[in-house]
This record gives C-alpha cells, structure tokens and sequence, in this order.
C-alpha cells in the first residue's frame, strides 16, 4: 500500500512548513495537493493514497500558519506571500519527482488558491481539479467581526479570529467525521486579520482566471452544500469556455466529499480526470 513520507518544505522568506510526500515506485506524473482554510493534509490523506497508488507522486503541503505549523498560527502577510508558497511546493514536487509538469487539486479555500496560483504561474500545470473550492463563499464573519477585522488589519495584522466554519455539520453528514472535525488538534479554529486580508485580495487574482491559458479542469461540487455557492462557482466555471471542462456534482453530499456516504465514487472520479490528463 502506498505511504508517505513526512519532509520539511523551505519557504522563500525562510519558514520551514510541514508537508508530506507520497513517492510511487514508479510514478506516472506528479500531483500538488492544496488544502482548506481550517484543515491540513491529514484531512486528504485517503485521497492522497488513491492518486499514489495510480501512480502519482503527490506532494501535500500544510499551509503555513496552519495544520502542524505552529509558526504564527493562522497568519499570511500577503497574497503574494501565499502564491509564493504554492510556488515554492511545486519546485519542490519537480525536484523530488524529477517531472516538469503537474496537476493541481484544491480543496475548498484550496480551490482558490490553486485558481490563483494558475493566474500567477500557468506554466507546466496540466490540469486543475477544484474540489468544492471557495470562490464564491455563503459564511462570512459578521458585520461585528468583520468591523473589528477590518480595523486590525491596519493596527493589529496579527490578531486573530475566530474562523466561522466551526459547526461540523456544515461538512459532512456523518456523525464520526462530525466528531473527528471537532475534536481534530491540527485542524485551525483561527486566522488572522493579515490572512483575512491576503484571502481577500486572492479574490481579485483568481477573477483573472478567464485570461489565464486553459488547462483540463475538474470542478466537484457537493449538493447539499452549505458553504459555497455551487450555482456562481459553475457559472464561472462555465465561463471559463476552456475546452476539456467537467463539472461534476453529488448531490446527495455535503461540503467535504471526503467523508460523506460513499467516498469511493469522488476517488475514482479524482483518480480518472488526473490519469486521463497524464
């Protein structure tokens, strides 16, 4: 069965972050997986396993601030900061694998920015699949926080706040995975209002989608989603009018598509849109 090995990512302004590398004897192509905004890649390491054993190396990155980085918890200086990162993860993928070209797989928030880092860097990406991805979010901080965010985003970039996605049942319908969501320590309950700002500003980036080169992309919806709009993000998607576009929707799940019914389906469908662009 195929594992990973857990390895150190060196950050371009020095932050060493934690991320996972999952090595085929044999791959086929490499893949670069990007998480959520609470989550981290033990959240995804089922999904992982399946794309390794089709023969993929995957490289799973925690984002900084997040999952088991500890260095300022939460926090993100810039947009460009976070692009970067992912920049830096896929250097490090081509380095480890010996491939040139990759697939990309964002999850949630991780949608956006793998949309984001396409905007900023298309080169060598050979499919993008975007899991339930954050484009266009229903949950927001209330007017209250988002006030107080708004004011520490000049004065106190550092401070943190609470992430309004804490009720599990946003997430799946299964009462085990609705216990593991609220008890799991990595998973991050807050982010900072320099994050906060950094996610805004990657709106305007990923916008720029439509004037980016087209690639092969998957979009996973959930359809009993509370979390996102499925109807804006597959009208953008739509719009796109890139060749080699799929939607796909399961209607009975909700947001994470990892732990809802049967699981089974997504991996293959996963697994099959990434081999068939290899």
């Amino acid at each position: 069965m195929a594992d990973f090995v857990e390895i150190s990512l060196e950050l371009a302004d020095g932050y060493t972050g934690y991320a996972r590398y999952w090595a085929p004897d044999e791959p086929r192509g490499a893949v670069l997986y990007h998480h959520g905004i609470q989550s981290h890649c033990g959240w995804y390491e089922t999904s992982a396993r399946r794309l390794a054993e089709a023969g993929f190396a995957v490289l799973q990155v925690d984002r900084r601030g997040s999952g088991r980085n500890q260095q300022d918890r939460g926090h993100a200086e810039s947009v460009d900061q976070l692009i970067g990162d992912a920049a830096a993860a896929r250097d490090e993928l081509f380095r480890r694998s010996g491939f040139t070209k990759y697939h990309v797989v964002g999850v949630s928030w991780g949608g956006k920015l793998a949309a984001a880092a396409h905007v900023m860097h298309p080169e060598n990406a050979l499919s993008l699949s975007l899991v339930t991805p954050g484009l266009f979010p229903m949950i927001g901080v209330s007017r209250g926080a988002a006030a107080k965010i708004g004011f520490a985003m000049l004065y106190e970039p550092h401070k943190r706040f609470d992430i309004p996605l804490n009720d599990a049942e946003l997430f799946t319908t299964t009462p085990q995975w609705q216990e593991f969501f609220r008890t799991d320590e990595p998973t991050l309950r807050q982010c900072t209002a320099g994050f906060y700002l950094a996610s805004r500003r990657m709106d305007r980036v990923f916008a720029k989608l439509t004037k980016a080169p087209p690639v092969p992309i998957h979009l996973f919806l959930a359809g009993d989603e509370r979390i996102v709009d499925n109807e804006k993000t597959a009208a953008f998607i739509r719009d796109l009018h890139w060749p080699n576009c799929r939607i796909t929707k399961y209607d009975t799940a909700r947001h994470s598509l990892e732990f809802e019914g049967d699981p089974e389906i997504y991996f293959r469908d996963l697994v099959a849109f990434v081999a068939e662009r290899s």
